[in-house]
């Protein structure tokens, strides 16, 4: 416990690492499943990658999760965060084929089991380090029941979904055209492919007609594929080719004989109008091909390289090799007519980074109409809400034209399919069949197969336990607009058929926080961010402009931060926000240890108001009160944290304290229990966005018992809003605005005590402390005054004094006003100006007429 009277500077490094220990051990974050979930809380996190380490996107969506968590604990309910871990088949492998490839040997010299094993250690050596990061961060969540998608009880349920959806017919096992990452050798879902626009050469090829009169020219950007032509395609009214459809077209270098056919897929436009059929390589050549029966050839393997199929001029060579070998075998021949550059978009796999190769291959895929018809109508029927709601669209425009997922992959780190076979038999089963002969199948499942069911297996699921009882459905899925088809949409589907419940009420889906030049957040591109170096001290990336290392800002001031900017677009990092939540700590900290070491040490925390302004912080606070807590309910973070900094910055520490620190001087009774009840009040509701600094002020305020993160917030007293005292000091507060501008611009001295006469109603109240606060001399003298201040209700009129040479003052304002008539004349005529009004972006214009209205207000101001 930090001692109030010595600790004069709050310092997050020092203060924070112990207070999570604290929160640790009390074991407030470990619920007992009582109740069901209609009474409870619950969230579950997504799974962050095994191996993978906080990054800014893991801080926000952790500040807004653990903002969320705290929110219903202190409001009384119990609260569940399910913590866990996703085993991430495809990265997780990588990383230790990496490891095993630098001590010189493979994982196909390995064998399965051994480099599976190495996996699990590797697992073991660094699979905890996000969640201790969590813990750094404050995160309350369960870490006595951290789950594991690979762990055994996990991986039985998968097992047991597996099944079940066989048996039901939506598992099934075909040759069909999937996206072929060379890199992993593997083939990858659809979300898993991303399209980037590739400048490549369009080159223009006569197949000459069997008939030998003539040639069909084909226009075709990938020339080593034509190997495996298996026909040639024109639009059915296509004028320019009735004549050849049903003939006979020789493929080149190959010789094979090319039926030429009509289909309504072809884009006369494209091209010459004709589109060679590669029914093995393309997945609409595939569509066309099983439509018109086509033979479907491969000839690039699962390695990129070129098969026996390719004939023995191309076989082993890489795709460029072949493409370039095709080429120069054609131009022998003088089959290329012409080439041109053509910008088109091309699929990469966003795991390995390498151009896709479409492959005819036999896996394991699932059949989603079925499956997608409940989560449909629960979004439509308003069972599962999206925060912001334009997202809604964007789940139903894909669910409505779902397509079969390709749910195997060609790994050996993950949940292994349970498919056995024994010559044409095939056994598919939780556990391995009897007898001898049988092999199991050597693919695993997609991860967000396994994903796609945590909501409810991370409770216990198939089991009824209490677990499942008191947290499921869930509350709220907090994610990127990224995931939504991976994740999101995958959970509402299995959660609907293996629970009959929706896994979530709520979809929040959260900002994507870009650096701050606006690119991708990316350690090799020099502009990740890692928020440990914002919170303990460490070097800025190269995107910062300002160099040397970020300061130690706290984990308070990260949270902050980060709720401070996040918003229902995407938005560049700014590093002033996590200084504003920095200000927020350090004032909250400077002005509790004022009024704790001030107040009476007899009082209590029941609220006595002697005065107006006792009166009108009850009632701002209760306004605060209740729009932080809307904005959190409503998922607005970034207004619940402005509001909560405005509150304590502006209203309670600019204003109330300075207001009553007289009183509290001299007599602190009369005070000490509406300060109490303040400070009480506002730490508690502070602490869902602020916790390690409430938490550390909590220990001190008296009365207070155990951890402000197990404290309930008082109920709601609306009777404490007080129009009438709002009012009166709003109306005060206007007033010392005003005279302090109007001293700052006469150049008074900032010490100087004014004469002055109050000649305006509805300050009675609050007479005193206007002229303590605006440092005015108050009077009754009717002398002419030198100068007059308007101020609500009337004016204050300040009388004359040596302490300020109204000449030389009013000299200088007609200055000030000369330059501000220009500024407005110069405005004028900007907008005035068609040219620039019609041109201009609308956000200049506009911020062009903000600035013409700024100008005139201070004018009239003067």
């Amino acid at each position: 416990m930090a001692d109030l009277e010595s600790t004069t500077r709050y310092d997050p490094s020092e203060a924070e690492p112990p207070i999570v220990e604290r929160w640790l051990r009390s074991g407030l974050f470990h619920p007992e499943p009582e109740g069901d979930a209609s009474e409870n809380y619950s969230i579950a996190i997504p799974p962050p990658n095994v191996t993978g380490v906080l990054h800014m996107g893991h801080a926000l969506n952790g500040a807004v999760q653990d903002t969320l968590i705290r929110h219903h604990r202190m409001l009384g309910q119990r609260t569940k965060w399910i913590l866990g871990t996703d085993h991430a088949g495809i990265g997780t492998q990588a990383q230790v084929e990496k490891a095993v490839i630098a001590e010189g040997t493979s994982r196909e010299e390995l064998g399965r089991e051994a480099f599976v094993r190495r996996v699990w250690e590797w697992r073991s050596e660094y699979g905890g380090a996000i969640i201790e990061q969590f813990k750094r961060l404050g995160a309350s969540l369960d870490y006595e029941e951290e789950r594991f998608t690979l762990d055994p009880a996990y991986a039985a349920a998968v097992m047991r979904v597996f099944v079940a959806l066989y048996e039901k017919g939506y598992i099934y096992r075909d040759r069909y055209m999937v996206n072929w990452d060379p890199g992993l050798r593997s083939a990858i879902s659809d979300l898993e492919v991303e399209d980037r626009e590739v400048e490549d050469i369009l080159y223009y090829v006569d197949y000459p007609l069997a008939s030998g009169h003539g040639a069909i020219t084909v226009a075709t950007v990938r020339p080593e594929t034509m190997l495996a032509d298996t026909a040639i395609a024109v639009h059915p009214e296509d004028e320019r080719y009735q004549r050849l459809i049903g003939e006979t077209a020789i493929l080149p270098l190959v010789g094979r004989k090319l039926k030429i056919i009509a289909d309504p897929y072809v884009r006369p436009e494209f091209g010459t109008g004709a589109l060679k059929i590669t029914p093995g390589h393309d997945p609409n050549d595939f569509d066309i091909g099983r439509a018109h029966r086509l033979e479907q050839i491969t000839v690039i393997g699962e390695d990129g390289r070129m098969t026996a199929a390719a004939g023995e001029r191309f076989a082993g060579m890489s795709v460029l090799e072949a493409r370039e070998a095709v080429v120069a075998a054609l131009r022998e021949q003088e089959l290329v007519v012409r080439t041109e550059p053509l910008v088109h978009t091309v699929p990469f796999s966003q795991r390995s980074g390498e151009r896709i190769e479409p492959l005819i291959s036999l896996q394991w895929f699932m059949r989603m109409d079925e499956l997608a018809g409940p989560a449909i109508a629960a979004v439509r029927e308003g069972r599962i809400a999206f925060h912001p709601d334009r997202f809604a669209k964007v789940y139903l425009d894909w669910m409505d034209n779902i397509r079969p997922w390709c749910i195997s992959r060609q790994l050996w780190w993950g949940h292994q399919i349970p498919v056995w076979y024994r010559g044409d038999e095939t056994y598919v089963g939780t556990e391995p069949p009897e007898g001898p002969g049988w092999q199991r199948d050597p693919d695993v499942l997609d991860t967000w197969f396994s994903s796609a069911l945590w909501p409810f297996v991370t409770l216990g699921w198939p089991e009824d336990t209490p677990e499942l009882r008191a947290f499921y459905p869930t509350d709220v899925n907090v994610t990127g607009r990224d995931i939504i088809f991976l994740w999101v949409a995958r959970m509402a589907m299995m959660g609907l058929e293996f629970t009959g419940q929706v896994p979530f009420e709520h979809v929040h889906i959260t900002s994507i926080i870009q650096a701050p030049d606006g690119r991708r957040m990316s350690k090799s591109l020099g502009t990740g961010i890692d928020p440990l170096n914002l919170i303990d001290g460490g070097p800025r990336p190269p995107v910062f402009t300002q160099g040397g290392d970020f300061p130690a800002y706290g984990a308070d001031a990260v949270r902050f931060g980060l709720l401070a900017m996040s918003s229902q677009q995407d938005v560049k990092f700014n590093e002033e926000k996590i200084q504003q939540g920095q200000r927020l700590t350090n004032k909250l900290w400077n002005a509790s240890r004022f009024v704790l070491l001030g107040v009476d040490g007899e009082a209590t925390a029941e609220p006595a108001p002697q005065t107006v302004e006792d009166r009108w912080i009850l009632s701002r606070l209760e306004r605060a009160r209740a729009d932080v807590r809307g904005r959190i309910e409503d998922y607005d973070f970034a207004h619940a944290a402005l509001r909560l900094y405005d509150f304590v910055y502006d209203e309670l520490c600019d204003w109330y304290i300075e207001l009553v620190k007289p009183r509290l001087a001299a007599d602190p009774a009369t005070v000490s229990p509406t300060l109490l009840h303040v400070l009480r009040e506002t730490v508690t509701m502070a602490h869902p966005v602020i916790p390690f600094v409430t938490e550390a002020i909590w220990e001190h305020v008296p009365g207070a018992e155990g951890l402000l993160a197990g404290a309930r917030a008082s109920e709601p007293a609306p009777e404490r809003v007080d129009e009438a005292a709002e009012a009166v000091v709003g109306r005060m507060i206007e007033a010392v605005q005003a005279l302090r501008g109007w001293r700052e611009t006469i150049g008074a001295r900032p010490g100087a005590w004014l004469p002055a006469r109050l000649e305006a109603e509805g300050y009675d109240d609050v007479s005193g402390p206007l002229a303590r606060l605006a440092r005015l001399e108050l009077s009754s003298d009717g002398g002419p005054p030198a100068a007059s201040v308007p101020v609500p209700g009337g004016a204050v009129a300040m009388l004359p004094t040596e302490a300020v040479d109204f000449g030389a003052a009013e000299t200088k304002k007609d200055v000030e006003r000369d330059r501000l008539r220009d500024e407005i004349a110069r405005a004028e005529r900007k907008l005035a100006n068609d040219g620039f009004v019609a041109k201009a972006p609308a956000a200049v214009v506009q911020a062009e007429r903000d600035k013409l209205e700024r100008l005139r207000t201070e004018l009239e101001a003067l």
